[in-house]
């Protein structure tokens, strides 16, 4: 029997599991794909949003605020990169009621500094705006942050801390037993106290199962391009348009990398694993993001891709425990501002299960995490001399991202390491450069063979049925030849 058990890796998760190790209890998280990191978390605008898009009095807009204030801190502590460089929302009508509502909305959520500008204002601190623009939102409080490195902070820092993780782990039932809650899942039986659904767009089903009081989640996909780092400069704060029913709209935004992130789209599907991009999604990208700034370079456009948001039908985040299974807590409809909010909302689920479990605090709790060194940081000596003690940070596997094969190892043996190609470039970026992994991928995988101990035809891209190499085609032949 585990005290808590935490359905789903991606970053609410973690960050509940992370709070929950600052108490001594005894804590699991299970995740269906093979890595933290791989669903709805891996891929989103990574912004931090300042808090005026949510209803006053919601939740949703209390753990965004919240969240975002919480950002800075925690970055420091976790050793993640997050610039806080502001956002505009931009208005191309006469009348500026629409950003006057957002204004006024961010006031009661207590969102500071806000200002709405002319035109011309815009463009005094966005060049390359359209001469469409007529007036503009500006929020200093918003910010940028890699959602890839927030997500596995949370989840290395929780794993240090004591928190056990089980990939490929399939909740497949849940049942109500007398002193806490069974799942049943494709590795077997797990009991726990508590159980946390924080399972995004399968959150439904999971609650579905034990709750007689339904909810809904619909998937939202939404359709991204990035470019090439070389245009990094072309913007510098995120550049909203009025938002819709759908939600913020179509963005263009710098990453915390340097490169420019365009969309995304917002359309509701059935497929809860639909994440292929279309012709038509990625032209309705290419369009929007051009009325907002013309001269976009879009033939540095070096990749597209889409995720899912969890929309939940009163667009509000459901985090507590089911009225009607005691143990049972909700973190479901966690869609935009999720990854703001995320800090608040492990926090927030901590706190509720310290209040009805009643555990102690850990004393040994660590709350600090170092990322994965990277040797472009350092000076030419420092450098030297890191290669002379490690000559692996000497030996670059990736080009385009310049990243040495010490980095590659040191993503590997990590609390809750990489063990597939996506999870590689995810952590370091090896594969994430203008060729999109061409040059590397075979190097990256000699890389995690070896350090596995695993064959190069078992490695895969992204888990299940990823498989990259069928056979060997030199030892093929030397067979035909006897």
């Amino acid at each position: 029997m585990t005290d808590v058990i935490v359905i789903g890796a991606g970053v609410c998760g973690t960050a509940v599991a992370r709070e929950l190790s600052k108490y001594k209890l005894s804590v699991m998280v299970l995740e269906k794909e093979e890595d933290v990191c791989v669903q709805t978390s891996k891929a989103n605008s990574g912004i931090v949003h300042a808090g005026y898009d949510a209803r006053p009095g919601t939740l949703m807009a209390e753990l965004n605020v919240k969240g975002n204030r919480m950002m800075e801190e925690l970055a420091q502590k976790l050793d993640i990169p997050f610039v806080r460089n502001g956002s505009l929302v931009i208005s191309f009508e006469k009348t500026a009621s629409e950003l006057e509502r957002l204004y006024e909305q961010g006031i009661r959520n207590g969102v500071e500094g806000m200002k709405i500008l002319t035109g011309d204002e815009a463009r005094a601190m966005e060049p390359n705006l359209s001469k469409e623009v007529k007036a503009a939102l500006f929020a200093p409080t918003a910010g940028i942050v890699c959602p890839f490195e927030l997500n596995y902070a949370f989840a290395e820092n929780a794993a240090v801390n004591g928190v056990e993780f089980r990939f490929d782990t399939e909740v497949k039932n849940i049942t109500k037993t007398g002193n806490g809650l069974e799942l049943d899942t494709n590795q077997g039986v797990y009991r726990a106290g508590y159980v946390v659904n924080a399972a995004g767009v399968y959150a439904d089903v999971l609650h579905n199962m034990v709750s007689g009081q339904k909810i809904r989640i619909t998937p939202r996909k939404g359709e991204y391009m990035l470019l090439d780092r070389g245009v990094g400069g072309f913007v510098s704060h995120v550049i909203f348009q009025e938002p819709s029913k759908y939600g913020k709209g179509v963005l263009v935004t710098p990453t915390t990398h340097g490169n420019i992130l365009l969309g995304p789209t917002a359309c509701d599907i059935e497929n809860r694993e639909g994440t292929n991009t279309t012709a038509e999604g990625l032209s309705e990208v290419r369009e929007k993001a051009l009325r907002s700034l013309p001269g976009l370079p879009l033939d540095q456009v070096i990749t597209s891709f889409a995720g899912l948001r969890a929309h939940e039908d009163g667009h509000e985040f459901i985090i507590g425990e089911a009225p009607d299974v005691k143990g049972f807590i909700d973190c479901a409809g966690i869609e935009s501002p999720g990854l703001t909010s995320a800090p608040a909302i492990g926090l927030y689920v901590a706190d509720l299960i310290a209040a009805l479990a009643g555990p102690e605090r850990n004393p040994q709790f660590i709350d600090t995490r170092t990322g994965i060194l990277d040797p472009k940081k350092l000076s030419v000596k420092e450098r030297n001399r890191l290669i002379r003690v490690k000559p692996e940070y000497g030996n670059i596997v990736c080009r385009c991202e310049m990243v040495s094969e010490g980095e590659i190892m040191d993503a590997i043996h990590r609390p809750v390491g990489a063990r597939t190609l996506d999870g590689v470039k995810r952590r370091t970026r090896a594969g994430m450069g203008r060729c999109q992994s061409g040059f590397c991928s075979p190097k990256t995988m000699e890389i995690l063979s070896r350090e596995w101990k695993l064959a190069q035809s078992e490695i895969r891209k992204s888990g299940k049925a990823s498989g990259i190499i069928t056979g060997i085609v030199k030892e093929d032949r030397k067979e035909d030849s006897e």
